[in-house]
This record gives structure tokens, sequence and C-alpha cells, in this order.
């Protein structure tokens, strides 16, 4: 794509991505909508942590997308999926990068839950 406009204005803003050498999942009432070995982690200045899925280990069905759209001068353009699954609809709880900046490439086609906004989603590692 290109280089991060955020980065270049603001390097002090850290967004650090880290592999996680563990399986993840993501629940929502005893569903699980996502659970993979293949996770990045990132941490960003004044966001609680996010951890990103490969689509292929997402139960994708479970996903709608919206037309929400957001721009993260950091990472790029975010598409937002909707969760319906176990009788629970919440509104734009899932985003993807689909072609982020260059300083987040890895993040490409990924998808990540918003575990804050909904306490019905949460994260687990391990087990």
């Amino acid at each position: 794509m290109s280089h991060s406009p955020g980065h270049a204005s603001h390097p002090q803003h850290h967004v650090d991505e880290t592999r996680v050498a563990e399986v993840v999942k993501i629940r929502l009432e005893g569903l699980t909508i996502a659970e993979s070995e293949d996770v990045i982690r990132v941490d960003e200045d004044g966001n609680p942590p996010r951890f990103y899925f490969p689509r292929s280990d997402v139960r994708m069905e479970t996903l709608q997308p919206t037309d929400t759209v957001t721009h993260c001068p950091f990472k790029g353009k975010a598409t937002y999926f909707d969760v319906n699954a176990e009788g629970n609809h919440l509104k734009d709880a899932v985003w993807s990068y689909e072609t982020p900046y260059d300083e987040h490439a890895d993040l490409a086609q990924r998808v990540a839950f918003d575990a804050d906004r909904f306490p019905v989603l949460h994260v687990q590692v391990g087990d």
C-alpha cells in the first residue's frame, strides 16, 4: 500500500505487533467464533490489546460485512462486520484492515474482535 502518515507524524506513538505463541480463542455464549495458533497481538498506545486472526481460523459465516469504515492514521482503512451467533447480534464488533499501511502489512485480511466493547466476547489465551 504505502507508508503510514501516523507513524511519520507521531513517531512517539507505538503500535507493536507480536505473534502469540499459544492458541487464542474468541467465544460468544459458549460458541467458539475463532480459534488459532496464528494470531497477532497488537499493543497500541491508548488501546487495550487486540488479537488479529487469520480468516481461515474464524467462523466467517457468523460475520456479516457492514457499511462502516474507519481510518487509522497508523494502520489504514478498517472495514467492519456484525456478529450474528447464538441469538446475539453485535453491531460492528469485528474489523479488518484489507490493505493496511506497509508498517502493518501482516494484519492484511485478518480480523480483530472488539472484546472491550462487548463483554460477551472474550479472549482466552491457552486452554
